[in-house]
């Protein structure tokens, strides 16, 4: 074995890292430091390529190596999902940052995966559009990374998902194919609905490239409220109530926790002739509770719930329950909380979507997240934990994904045969 081809010491193949240094540029490969780890997985080295083809070459050599990659966009949800079963790549999309064209008339832009949520929405705000989108951590976190992950909040309710926002994407096949799918593309694959496909997938399909997205106006005019009731029985009462009435709200959002009742945030949208009669008409709905004008950001809500974290005593989850089972829900998160010793709060979304944050010691906090996870599942819900402390018992972060993973694994097999893309990482360890 020559020096051309000997290991080094991290892994890597000498000549597989300068191949990579001559596509991506001598400052844009570096070795893996402490703080590139993934769940807990150190990699060995990330290379941050300057074009999408760049990047599809860079992954197709991977491939042919048997290096497992790990995409990363702004890196905020890099930790989501289970541990990588290995990583010796980064594959960075922080260079991929141009908004590639703004077609404002036709309420559409196509962008790089690589730029951020905040920078996209300064350049669409000057011709007065917006992506209806409300990530975490939007100032950091990427178009693909919010993809991968399938990140919205609260504006879901209005203008629906990640996936009816999406009309288009390009992504970097393991194989060094870079394949569009959708609107504003020259080259269609067909077959695969890739852009619907690749959101929420974690990377696991292909590195996203480039997206296209749907547009809509910033609003005119905001106004938002806050209604406070006796306990989740009345709450529910009161989402249920507006979600029948012809508010047309934009949000309506419930903050529950161990020690406060039960408070909704709800945003309106327009003139302020439409404001102040959605306003008379809500006031009227809300008879019977305590109704304020919002004297703080609704918009933070998910964030607050996500600061101060301690990762060695705290534990977030998603969770999805159906809208009329909302007061059962948070009884029994109450009363499995208390049963376990944690402190808990939870924000949940008109949708039945939804966030629980449970502080305790690690037994504890696995304890609950299997007990809830049973009773979720049972009643059609699910629990999604992407955040658990290191030293809590084995728990997986995704569950049961029942009669679709066949076809999962066929998708898989299908576009990525070596599991190179984040192994391990999806559900039922795709």
């Amino acid at each position: 074995m020559d020096a051309a081809t000997k290991p080094e010491a991290g892994g890597l193949h000498s000549a597989l890292r300068y191949k990579f240094i001559a596509l991506a540029g001598s400052g844009y490969a570096r070795s893996a430091t402490a703080a590139d780890a993934v769940a807990g997985v150190q990699p060995k080295l990330v290379v941050e390529p300057g074009t999408e083809r760049e990047l599809a070459e860079i992954l197709r050599l991977s491939n042919e190596a048997g290096l497992a990659v790990i995409p990363r966009g702004g890196g905020t949800k890099l930790g989501w999902g289970n541990s990588p079963a290995r990583a010796g790549l980064i594959l960075s999309t922080a260079r991929l940052t141009e908004v590639i064209e703004h077609a404002w008339a036709d309420l559409t832009v196509s962008v790089g995966a690589g730029c951020t949520v905040q920078r996209l929405q300064e350049a669409l705000a000057q011709h007065g559009q917006r992506l209806a989108l409300d990530p975490l951590w939007p100032e950091k976190a990427t178009v693909g990374g919010v993809l991968s992950t399938n990140d919205s909040g609260a504006l879901r309710l209005r203008f629906g998902a990640l996936r009816d926002l999406i009309i288009g994407v390009t992504i970097a096949l393991p194989d060094g194919t870079l394949a569009s799918s959708g609107g504003k593309v020259v080259k269609n694959v067909a077959g695969y609905d890739l852009p619907k496909l690749v959101t929420g997938a974690l990377g696991t399909l292909g590195v996203i490239t480039r997206a296209v997205f749907r547009l809509h106006p910033l609003p005119r005019n905001t106004r938002s409220f806050s209604i406070s009731t006796a306990d989740g029985v009345e709450m529910q009462q009161f989402v249920l109530a507006v979600q029948n009435s012809k508010l047309a709200h934009t949000f309506l959002q419930s903050h529950f926790s161990s020690d406060a009742s039960p408070v909704s945030d709800i945003l309106f949208e327009g003139t302020e002739a439409g404001l102040s009669a959605q306003e008379t008409q809500l006031r009227h709905l809300s008879a019977l509770t305590r109704i304020a004008e919002a004297t703080t950001s609704t918009w933070a809500a998910r964030e607050e719930l996500w600061a101060s974290t301690d990762p060695a005593t705290t534990a977030m989850a998603k969770i999805s329950i159906l809208p009329a089972t909302l007061a059962r829900t948070m009884e029994l998160v109450k009363r499995t909380a208390h049963e376990h010793q944690l402190r808990w709060k939870s924000l949940m979304y008109a949708t039945g979507l939804g966030w629980l944050r449970l502080e305790g010691k690690a037994d504890s906090l696995c304890g609950a997240l299997q007990t809830l996870r049973g009773e979720l599942q049972g009643q059609g819900g699910s629990l999604f934990a992407p955040h658990r402390p290191e030293k809590m018992p084995a728990f997986d972060a995704w569950g049961d994904a029942g009669d679709a993973l066949p076809l999962m694994k066929a998708v898989k097999q299908q576009l990525d045969p070596k599991n190179t893309l984040n192994p391990g990482r999806f559900v039922g360890g795709i």
